[in-house]
């Protein structure tokens, strides 16, 4: 009788024992996904919808080979940027419509990166993700061949501010956010690197200024793998001003390039971190001339080349 009460005794610490592990796999399981969820964004006003579709541009500079689908990626586990996002997303959706460049679906959900559901994409755009988390080692794969076999790859502002722990990635978008010294109420000067270079057409072959924040980089951050197009201006003396924050002492900021991976090609555009930025006819331009180049149906020169002194 005392063997079976303590037999009792055991099996029911077991099952309580069980019950309890369930309940916290449960909570646990639903604490990360309420974690997970998608941050509430603002909602696109009648104002802001009118200002993007006056400054989209009229046509496409080159013809699709073929019909042409992108990926929008928008998912954030970091900051959100929230008019980035939601007139960032507007204005590419119009813009593909529009110039028949590209047709555009929008997603924050990480399964969509699933092999089967990216071989019907000709690139994915990363419109202000932060701090994405893609820790299937197999999906990392599937991502970096999906550019590396011939696709293309878009980068929005705080694109860069991800794959801290994927380094493969980080490279082939090209560098990693250390920080914004120019800040989103400034507005900035930038400079051309090659005026004559065809994406950079969009600005009438002139330096411009716009109010936006501007990232500055650290590694995987160089020169020598990619076509640096747009760079801060610091011969402004508010842009040349600005000293707090400010680490790289070869006072290079980049904010714009292009870049090969393997058969790929890889476009990242800083502008962009508020929605005034998705309402400049130039930026769009920009965008779409990078895109088009991304898709492989602008053919441009991507070849690295040296700062000008």
């Amino acid at each position: 009788m005392k063997i079976k009460f303590v037999n009792c005794i055991i099996a029911l610490a077991l099952v309580s024992g069980l019950g309890l592990a369930s309940v916290s796999q449960a909570a646990e399981k639903k604490a990360a996904q309420k974690k997970a969820a998608p941050k509430e964004l603002p909602v696109l006003t009648a104002a802001d919808l009118q200002k993007i579709e006056a400054a989209l541009p009229a046509s496409a500079t080159a013809k699709p080979a073929k019909p042409r689908r992108i990926l929008v990626f928008s998912r954030c586990e970091g900051f959100v940027h929230g008019s980035g996002i939601v007139v960032g997303n507007k204005a590419l959706e119009l813009m593909g419509q529009k110039t028949g460049a590209y047709t555009a679906d929008f997603t924050t959900n990480y399964d969509d990166f699933a092999l089967d559901n990216l071989a019907q994409y000709d690139a994915i755009l990363l419109n202000n993700t932060t701090k994405l988390m893609v820790p299937d080692p197999a999906v990392q794969q599937a991502l970096l061949d999906f550019i590396r076999n011939g696709r293309g790859l878009i980068g929005i502002h705080a694109a860069l501010d991800n794959f801290y722990d994927w380094p493969e990635a980080a490279a082939m978008l090209g560098g990693l956010f250390d920080g914004h010294p120019w800040r989103g109420n400034g507005t900035w000067a930038f400079k051309l690197d090659e005026p004559d270079h065809v994406l950079n057409r969009a600005f009438g072959g002139k330096g411009f200024k716009l109010q936006d924040e501007v990232y500055q980089f650290k590694d995987p951050y160089t020169r020598a793998d990619r076509r640096v197009l747009l760079t801060l201006d610091l011969s402004d003396p508010a842009t040349g001003g600005v000293t707090q924050g400010v680490k790289r002492t070869d006072k290079d900021f980049a904010v714009a390039w292009i870049k090969n991976a393997g058969k790929g090609r890889v476009f990242y555009c800083g502008l962009g971190h508020a929605g005034n930025v998705f309402q400049e006819p130039a930026v769009l331009r920009f965008y779409l001339d990078g895109i088009q180049f991304a898709l492989g149906d602008l053919k441009v020169d991507a070849e690295p080349k040296a700062a000008a002194k």
